[in-house]
């Protein structure tokens, strides 16, 4: 019986030390998430400043070059 507590015990302590584990990569992920997301949408509005400046100077272009 004293056997059978103790790998129950050694057993819970396993599954609390994976659940921290987990829960510190889950917390990982979440600003690795946030990071990229914040990324990608600076990186819209660079393209979308790239994309007007482009139009502005393709507007000053004649038409033909005769």
């Amino acid at each position: 019986m004293q056997a059978e507590m103790k790998a129950l015990e050694d057993k819970v302590a396993q599954i609390v030390q994976v659940c921290r584990r987990l829960r510190a990569e889950n917390m990982q992920l979440r600003q690795q998430l946030a990071m990229a997301q914040n990324d990608g949408k600076r990186m819209g509005e660079k393209i979308l400043g790239a994309q007007s400046r482009l139009e502005a100077l393709l507007e000053h272009i004649p038409e033909s070059l005769e």
